[in-house]
């Protein structure tokens, strides 16, 4: 349990939030949602303690501990990766520490004997002689295979790293858990696993993240700061999204009768409720919306970009015909080989592999940026593309402002590629600042902006997601799934790919997995497991 009182937390004159009040208690999983700026990850630094409030205390239950996922990578790099993750148990690694150099004393005494003694049995009590198994299924689950458990974590890529972390705060079951952006460089699988994991996590859990399926899937509650405040919400995301969407309207509709307005939002926490007990997400065992009012629904005071993709032209019956296509990477490794498919009229296509190199390699050759080790592809004399590679670093390498850089792809006067950097909530003064000082939300929004001058037919989207705040990714997922043209994309964003795709193609060393399904029905399938295990050789 942590319990806040009187939490201040103030910037020099910016105040972020005072005055708040709460307690979270065990059983319970608490996504932390705000606006970029809000404080969500400063709230967390004043839970943990890395962070002096302003005003105010935070307690944890009496003996209770305190596991925080650590954002600095590098810090164990001289540490065995088992041995990092032992050392998310402090207590425990203390006296591993203090039992192991007893032990190895030359001179050990009977005093020595019997401090060792006294720490066998606190080792016993806390499961200390099945630590590094645990640790070990851990890894496992995260990825990491058992020939990394001895290598040290300086040896470790920055993906891997982000893994053990993981693994280092989960480790001993803490009594609170703070996780910033835990599913940050993790793969669909492996977030898969962590949301089960969490499922059946019995103590308090705080998580800032922007996958809005893994929110969705493990919190039983809303930390929502806004308005200058934190507030408690009964509910996952999707309630808090829905039910403010709904207050927006409401606000909005000034003819309306308070009752009737009551009325409707009774009605949507009925149902609400009814979807969430018929869900098979881990949330329909707990009891999201225990206690709510409906005057704690209010509208958000967040701002949306308008995401609205158009086509100039409806596309032909051809699209895209890929033969035969093959792509390695420079040390010879197979990403993908003999791929064939064809692009249909309404296709929204996912492309999956285990090796996120094979997305990319993909959408590079079929916009001519990348030469194939063998194939071809074709595409329809009526299609348009607009693409967003995975990687925008070569578009901002000048000092132009931001209406310059957009000019560069369309025709126009200022005042119209104004409105376009005006939809993705650049206003003002804002326009002005050079592309090179943009940080990677901003790239982000510059490079959506300039595929919507393109009234393309066909987009093309590498990990669009990234870099992206909850308000974007919902705006833009909102438009794909009404879009009219061909959308192919790669996401790690499970409720991005439920939502948008008809059509999955899941690229091998092997060939490929085509097949016209839901992505939770694939996922789920026995069927598709074993076709997956037989074509990555497994």
């Amino acid at each position: 349990m942590i319990s806040v009182s009187n939490l201040a937390i103030q910037f020099g004159k910016r105040v972020l939030y005072k005055d708040v009040n709460m307690k979270f208690t065990n059983g319970n999983i608490y996504g932390v949602i705000g606006a970029n700026g809000a404080g969500k990850s400063t709230l967390l630094k004043a839970i943990s303690g890395e962070l002096e409030p302003t005003k105010g205390s935070v307690e944890l239950g009496p003996g209770e501990r305190l596991s925080v996922l650590s954002q600095d990578h590098f810090k164990y790099d001289s540490h065995t990766v088992l041995d990092t993750v032992l050392m998310g148990h402090t207590v425990l690694w203390d006296i591993m520490q203090q039992r192991d150099a007893l032990y190895s004393k030359a001179d050990f005494s009977d005093e020595d004997g019997i401090k060792v003694a006294e720490l066998e049995e606190k080792f016993a009590e806390m499961g200390g002689y099945n630590a590094e198994s645990d640790a070990a299924a851990l890894l496992s689950g995260l990825g990491i295979k058992e020939n990394l458990h001895q290598k040290l974590m300086g040896e470790l890529s920055g993906k891997e790293k982000v893994r053990v972390m993981l693994a280092k705060a989960l480790f001993g079951e803490p009594d609170n858990l703070l996780l910033d952006e835990p599913t940050n460089d993790l793969d669909l699988d492996t977030v898969q696993w962590l949301e089960n994991y969490l499922s059946e996590f019995e103590h308090t859990v705080l998580v800032v993240s922007h996958d809005r399926h893994f929110l969705d899937s493990v919190c039983t509650h809303t930390v929502d700061i806004d308005f200058g405040k934190v507030t408690l919400f009964a509910g996952n995301y999707s309630f808090w999204y829905e039910s403010s969407q709904l207050a927006l309207k409401q606000a909005q509709n000034q003819k309306a009768k308070a009752e009737e307005k009551k009325k409707e939002l009774e009605e949507f926490i009925r149902r609400f409720s009814a979807n969430v007990a018929k869900s098979k997400q881990t949330t329909s065992r707990k009891k999201m919306l225990e206690k709510l009012n409906v005057e704690e629904i209010r509208p958000s005071t967040r701002k949306y970009p308008g995401i609205i993709f158009q086509m100039e032209r409806e596309p032909g019956n051809q699209i895209l015909e890929v033969k035969g296509l093959k792509a390695t990477t420079e040390d010879g490794t197979v990403l993908f080989d003999d791929v064939n498919f064809n692009v249909e009229k309404g296709d929204k296509i996912v492309f999956l592999s285990r090796d996120p190199r094979a997305m990319t390699a993909l959408f590079e050759i079929i916009n001519d940026n990348r030469k194939p080790q063998a194939g071809s592809y074709k595409w329809g004399v009526t299609i348009t593309t607009a693409y967003l590679p995975l990687d925008n670093t070569r578009f901002f390498e000048s000092d132009l402002n931001l209406v310059d850089w957009l000019s560069q792809f369309g025709e126009g006067n200022e005042v119209y590629f104004k409105s376009f950097l005006g939809r993705m909530l650049f206003s003002g003064e804002e326009v002005l600042k050079k592309v090179n000082v943009l940080s990677g939300g901003e790239k982000m929004r510059c490079m959506i902006a300039r595929m919507q001058l393109k009234n393309a037919n066909c987009l093309i989207l590498d990990t669009p997601t990234n870099h992206l705040d909850l308000e974007s990714i919902q705006a833009f997922n909102n438009n794909l799934k009404i879009y009219k043209g061909n959308v192919l994309f790669a996401s790690h964003d499970h409720e991005f790919i439920e939502t948008v795709a008809n059509r999955i193609i899941e690229l091998t060393p092997n060939g490929i997995i085509d097949k016209m399904m839901e992505y939770d029905e694939y996922i789920a399938s026995d069927h598709i497991k074993e076709l997956k295990a037989k074509m990555y050789g497994d």
